[in-house]
């Protein structure tokens, strides 16, 4: 029996693990929220993972509030580099291995074209910076570590783009929606099958896992599109759907024209050909997450 541990149980990808692990006979696990589990306590960390020893540990707690990240430094490190760290070093200790979560945010997203796992890393802002060191503290601390970077995640739980223009499409009849920042739409869903998937491949002993291919993945959405252009099919989608009565007018804007605290990489797309390769897996088809957009209401 494969025993996974599941930090973040509540946030958009953790709820979807939960939900997708219930039906998996074959693997006992413990998901536990922040009051269940305090990651940037290390005592707290040693005396869940000691006491449970999973064979998997699935960080998907994070500080994910990109602006607020800006004025709330100390806690954006504590739980996304500091939290990590302490779920890593209990990994190695107990002998699992650790799958945690990153973001397209460690770049600076000034590229042309695709960003790969090699290319260079460069955040523009707090919650990037945190994010990378929680990578770095996970690949110094934990031999056995996977690493997921995605972008752009939504799903039927928690805050997101999705929920938020299904919203507003309901108060206002036309809509400013950024066009010229692009990425993949990642279904938080897909997201926790991919991590599920991979913790059987670690953990199956008729598979012979290369420890090469521990390291850092991407995994997003296609097809690539700009915020606007994401905006247009939800619309597209919930009027087809029925979920809204008619779509708002979309006008394309630029960044400047919309000011946040943190800077937004203007590109965002990930190359994802690694973990097609390595483990068999697709890129998340982001369009057919949306067939269902009452579950977002």
């Amino acid at each position: 029996m494969v025993k996974v541990l599941i930090t973040g149980c509540h946030g958009q990808v953790g709820s979807c693990l939960v939900k997708q692990l219930q039906s998996c006979p074959d693997i006992e696990f413990l998901a536990v929220d922040r009051n269940a589990l305090d990651i940037t306590s290390e005592q707290d960390v040693i005396k869940i993972v000691n006491a449970f020893l999973p064979n998997i540990i699935i960080n998907a707690a994070a500080h994910t509030a990109v602006d607020k990240a800006e004025n709330e430094v100390e806690l954006s490190y504590a739980i996304n580099r500091d939290g990590p760290k302490y779920l890593a070093q209990s990994a190695e200790k107990v002998g699992a291995a650790i799958l945690h979560i990153s973001t397209d945010y460690v770049f600076a997203g000034d590229k042309n074209g695709l960003y790969r796992e090699s290319d260079l890393v460069n955040p523009k802002g707090v919650y990037g910076e945190s994010k990378l060191a929680g990578e770095e503290a996970v690949i110094n601390t934990c031999s056995r570590h996977i690493i997921l970077r995605t972008a752009w995640v939504f799903g039927e739980d928690g805050n997101n783009f999705v929920k938020t223009m299904l919203r507003l499409a309901q108060q206002r009849d036309s809509l400013g929606i950024v066009a010229d920042q692009f990425g993949g739409p990642t279904y938080a869903g897909d997201i926790a099958a991919v991590l599920i998937n991979i913790a059987k491949i670690i953990t199956d002993s008729k598979n012979i896992f290369n420890s090469d291919d521990y390291g850092i993945y991407h995994f997003s959405g296609m097809p690539h599109v700009s915020w606007c252009e994401f905006a247009q099919v939800i619309f597209d989608k919930a009027v087809e759907q029925k979920v809204l009565v008619k779509s708002p007018d979309v006008k394309r804007i630029k960044t400047e024209e919309y000011p946040t605290p943190a800077k937004r990489p203007a590109n965002s797309k990930l190359n994802t050909q690694r973990i097609t390769t390595v483990f068999n897996i697709p890129a998340s088809d982001w369009q057919s997450a949306l067939n269902h957009l009452s579950n977002y209401a």
